[in-house]
């Protein structure tokens, strides 16, 4: 009888730990908390109880209750070696490097198989500067990782782009081990994939309870810090990695694509350099330095780092389009022959930035007919790729535009951060915005810093309210004027390192002119500045362009034609309700009358006149978009009626665009 009461008892006792661990597992801490005291109350001293007692109470960031708790079951149980791991892991936490290092030191010499010792080993040899030593440590607990094939295998499918495999794999490995780290960052990575910067962080925040100072989360904290334009975070977070891992070239490549962010191209050339001087043998990387030459102005490097590419790696077609971008460089012969017998074996990706190039050589011979259909079969390429809803977009403008209505600006007309800084330039890519940002930029009050992620990932986040993750606009509702006026408050802040002690500085996302409503309510004091180029020579020049990402909509001309269209419903939209609102600037008209249309513009922007605006090319400040090359030689004519080379082959542009090409009449 006796013995079947005892075991009765070890049945509750083992059911209400369980309980207790599954609560932790999930972050139920204080119940978890709650559920293992009791077990301590009718089971004083129960080993494993206390210890996920001390364990839970770290957790709750509970130090010296932690370290009672587990110094206590280490005193009963020395043998106890994941209880002496927890012990060392509150040592750190309490600041007693010296004592966890030595404790841990014990644990991987008595028993190295400790995959959990070897990480925390790692974390204080971090904060102890023994980088080398915890890189070691780091390594090891990844070979006794008993997940290690199974994260290797997610991680293959991740590359190859096959996101819903691994992240099936990753979710079975959380099922064993809910703090797994590849689990974790794996399925960081395939949330930043999808644009989803909230739960990456989430993710991300719960791995690095596990180690803070694993290299693998580092790096998944720095793309995401990235990602959602905490460029300070980024760089910092890179240059933690980088004390653990000095010659891992992507490490440094990293930090190259966080300094291009923070306009500090010098620092990203260096980092890029440094990249590809640790692995010589990657094309990928003088690219990137290529690329940064681009933007810096120098022709010459730039050119030579883009032939060094194909030295390398004949095939690298991303390189042919980065010479072809250059828009006035001029293809041999033999570099034509070479792209066209490159398309035969080319992969799609590749294929497509082959067809753009071997356009651009052609369209230089005048060879207009066939120019066209390279551009058609890379455009075509493109859709594949990256699919586009042109009804979607039609929808959303007309769901922005049933919002935005005078009623929603009347009751929110106190809301919005005050500060008049901001300078906002929208419209459509290929539309002249890079010249217009580039005579702002002249101004000695202008700060020219580009195009900036931060309203659309501010619209990214409003959109991902709903379960649906299509909440923007309506999600705005629910916003009082704090929450609106604090999200301009965010928009100053988080772009403060781009800028110098300039009052104003410019963010020329074109795809803002959705979002002329948002950036009112937010900013109500910011200018923003619409630029208008003839409707054939915008959408056919957007057309030319290859994107590396975003503008999906410029892959087919009948889609071209729709959002030129929905963007002027949208932008006549905006004159209703916000009258007087935007500055609206045409293309054609700078062109022809620039003196008097940069005055109009720098009056709008309530700047004075300085002649260093009309000599915009002098300019040598860095230029990230394809209009690079362009914005630095005077204006010139050539661009305006371009069109009309490909007018046989442009007749579907031309007819989807109907009546709203009679408003460009004097502009065609």
């Amino acid at each position: 009888m006796a013995d079947a009461v005892s075991q009765q008892a070890q049945v509750r006792l083992r059911s209400a730990y369980l309980q207790a661990l599954e609560a932790v597992r999930i972050g139920r801490l204080q119940s978890a908390e709650q559920q293992l005291r009791e077990i301590q109350r009718t089971n004083p001293g129960e080993i494993n109880s206390l210890h996920l007692l001390g364990v839970t109470l770290l957790a709750q960031g509970r130090g010296p209750d932690a370290l009672e708790v587990l110094e206590s079951v280490v005193a009963a149980a020395p043998d106890f070696l994941h209880a002496r791991v927890d012990l060392a892991r509150a040592y750190r936490q309490d600041g007693r490097l010296e004592a966890a290092r030595a404790l841990l030191r014990q644990v991987v010499q008595e028993k190295p198989s400790v995959e959990s010792a070897w990480l925390a080993y790692g974390d204080v040899l971090v904060d102890l500067e023994k980088f080398a030593d915890a890189g070691f440590a780091f390594e090891q607990a990844r070979r006794l990782d008993p997940h290690r094939a199974r994260i290797e295998q997610a991680t293959a499918a991740l590359t190859a782009g096959d996101f819903r495999s691994a992240e099936g794999i990753f979710r079975e490995v959380l099922k064993s081990d809910a703090s797994h780290i590849g689990a974790l960052t794996g399925l960081a990575a395939a949330a930043l994939h999808a644009s989803n910067t909230r739960d990456a962080e989430r993710l991300l925040t719960h791995a690095r309870r596990r180690s803070a100072h694993h290299p693998l989360i580092h790096r998944a904290w720095g793309h995401t810090m990235l990602a959602a334009g905490r460029l300070s975070e980024a760089e910092q977070t890179f240059r933690e990695v980088l004390r653990l891992e000095p010659d891992n070239p992507q490490n440094w490549a990293a930090l190259g694509s966080v300094y291009i962010r923070l306009l500090r191209q010098e620092d990203a050339l260096a980092a890029y350099e440094q990249a590809a001087r640790l692995n010589p043998a990657q094309a990928a990387f003088r690219l990137a330095v290529g690329h940064v030459n681009k933007t810096l102005g120098r022709r010459a490097q730039c050119e030579d780092a883009y032939r060094q590419c194909l030295r390398l790696a004949p095939t690298f077609a991303e390189a042919y389009w980065g010479l072809a971008d250059l828009k006035n460089y001029t293809f041999s012969d033999v570099e034509l022959t070479a792209m066209r017998e490159l398309l035969g074996t080319a992969r799609s990706t590749d294929a497509a930035q082959l067809h753009f190039a071997i356009a651009r050589a052609l369209e230089q011979r005048e060879n207009y007919p066939e120019a066209f259909h390279h551009y058609a079969e890379g455009n075509a390429l493109r859709r594949q790729s990256a699919p586009f809803s042109i009804e979607h977009f039609e929808a959303k403008s007309a769901r922005v535009m049933a919002l935005f209505e005078p009623e929603f600006f009347r009751l929110r007309a106190l809301a919005g951060h005050p500060d008049p800084a901001p300078i906002f330039i929208v419209g459509l890519p290929r539309s002249g915005s890079t010249l217009v940002e580039q005579i702002l930029a002249s101004h000695s009050q202008v700060e020219g810093t580009m195009e900036l992620p931060n309203i659309l990932a501010m619209v990214r986040e409003l959109d991902h309210r709903e379960a649906n993750r299509d909440g923007y606009p309506e999600s705005l509702r629910a916003l009082s004027n704090e929450a609106l006026t604090d999200l301009g408050r965010r928009f100053i802040a988080d772009t403060r390192a781009l800028r110098t002690d300039r009052p104003h500085f410019i963010d020329k996302m074109p795809n803002n002119f959705s979002h002329v409503g948002l950036i009112h309510a937010i900013l109500p004091n910011a200018k923003i500045i619409d630029v208008r180029r003839h409707p054939m020579d915008a959408c056919f020049s957007t057309f030319k362009q290859y994107f590396a990402e975003g503008q999906t909509f410029s892959y087919d001309l009948v889609d071209l034609a729709r959002y030129y269209r929905a963007y002027l419903a949208l932008m006549d939209h905006w004159d209703r309700v916000l009258p007087g609102r935007v500055m609206h600037l045409q293309y054609e008209q700078l062109i022809a009358e620039p003196q008097s249309t940069v005055q109009r513009l720098l009056e709008y922007c309530e700047l004075p006149f300085e002649a260093a605006t009309l000599q915009f090319h002098a300019n040598r400040r860095p230029v990230r978009t394809a209009s690079a090359e362009q914005v630095r030689q005077p204006l010139y004519t050539s661009g305006v009626g371009y069109w009309k080379r490909f007018a046989p082959q442009l007749r579907p542009l031309q007819e989807s665009l109907g009546e709203c090409l009679d408003r460009f009449s004097s502009y065609g």
